[in-house]
């Protein structure tokens, strides 16, 4: 192929055609990405995966009866389930119908939210709007982002899922007691407040666990709010209040014995002024836990994490607009409160002793934070 004009040869010509059809299936399968993300959801908003969960080997037909969907429509999804790998596919034999397995690994990710940390289904929800993707189009553009009462309901829905499986198997049996003396004092009843508490998934879980306490949720978003006061009323907890607020609302008085902060200190606008709030709100004998995501303050020690470019697309699409979502956001982002930044903002609002924890969980590292 040539340039009509100079008859030089096109940058395509030049290029070896192998390495182009490389580049190109790795782009295209970014695309198939976005649409087996679609059929998951799919398959946790039907509840197909869960009933598929421990029924071994089942014919479409079975699968349609037990879940009451239309078969040829199953039929669909199952095959592209098969073909993304998520389903195993057992061939006809006999002269029988074939048979579509959801194995007890694919389970503990896709369909067992209650028991297992290792569940993801509840991350693939709605796509953005298109006003939310015009909205960080603009962004790039005027450098303000988004925040998450504008990211709407959906994305406060799919936070808490996504984050509420690892809080519910491991906060209370696991982080609190490697706290010094903090499991003892919540027994006894003290005051306690999650600051970007979200759904209240973390909060209802103490608040159940330690029924002597006093709890209260801080959120600007009135999604994660509304959330959090429906799973209040299911639960029929009374020891537990939610507000819809910002963490620099807190009251300047030291009222709190325990201060959590789970996911969040990185989406905020101003995480120092925050900082500075949970200082002169904890008593001086009280302890601050933080839960972040996992990094490190090096990009190049961060490319080890298979899930980086997943990480760096949340920043951009969520937890960095949030953090730009004002004019004088700080812009932390996703990665943004690794460990060495995390110790020198506390220590510089006030905080005299930084203790990091790690508990196994492959996404976030713990702080134990104290005056």
């Amino acid at each position: 192929m040539t340039d009509d004009d100079t008859g030089t040869q096109s940058l395509y010509g030049r290029l070896d055609p192998e390495q182009v059809g490389a580049f190109g299936l790795k782009v295209w399968q970014y695309k198939q990405g976005e649409l087996v993300s679609l059929m998951i959801h799919l398959g946790d908003r039907l509840g197909i995966y869960r009933t598929l969960q421990g029924r071994g080997p089942v014919t479409v037909a079975e699968l349609a009866e037990a879940s009451g969907l239309k078969e040829r429509w199953l039929l669909e999804w199952l095959r592209g389930q098969t073909a993304a790998g998520l389903i195993e596919y057992h061939g006809a034999e006999n002269g029988g119908e074939p048979r579509f397995e959801l194995t007890d690994v694919g389970a503990a990710v896709l369909a067992d939210e209650e028991g297992s940390v290792a569940f993801a289904g509840g991350a693939f929800g709605y796509p953005p709007s298109h006003d939310v993707i015009d909205g960080l189009a603009e962004a790039f553009q005027t450098g303000v982002g988004l925040s998450y009462q504008r990211l709407g309901p959906c994305a406060a829905h799919r936070t808490e899922r996504m984050l509420g499986p690892w809080t519910r198997q491991a906060l209370v049996p696991r982080i609190i007691p490697a706290l010094d003396g903090v499991e003892e004092r919540l027994r006894a009843g003290i005051d306690v407040v999650d600051v970007g508490c979200g759904g209240g998934v973390a909060l209802l879980s103490l608040a159940r666990a330690f029924p002597a306490s006093r709890f209260v949720g801080y959120d600007p978003s009135e999604h994660a709010i509304e959330i959090a006061r429906e799973r209040t009323r299911e639960a029929g907890v009374d020891n537990v209040e939610w507000r819809v607020a910002r963490g620099e609302d807190l009251p300047a008085a030291p009222t709190f014995d325990l201060v959590v902060t789970f996911d969040c200190v990185h989406d905020m606008t101003r995480p120092d002024l925050v900082i500075s709030a949970i200082r002169g709100a904890i008593r001086d004998d009280g302890a601050w836990l933080i839960k972040d995501i996992r990094s490190s303050p090096r990009f190049k020690d961060n490319l080890r994490n298979p899930v980086l470019a997943l990480l760096y697309g949340f920043s951009v699409s969520a937890c960095m607009s949030s953090a730009l979502s004002e004019p004088d956001g700080l812009g932390l982002g996703t990665l943004g409160f690794n460990p060495v930044v995390a110790e020198r903002m506390v220590r510089e609002g006030g905080f005299t002793r930084f203790r990091m924890h790690d508990f196994e969980d492959p996404a976030n590292l713990y702080y134990e934070v104290r005056p």
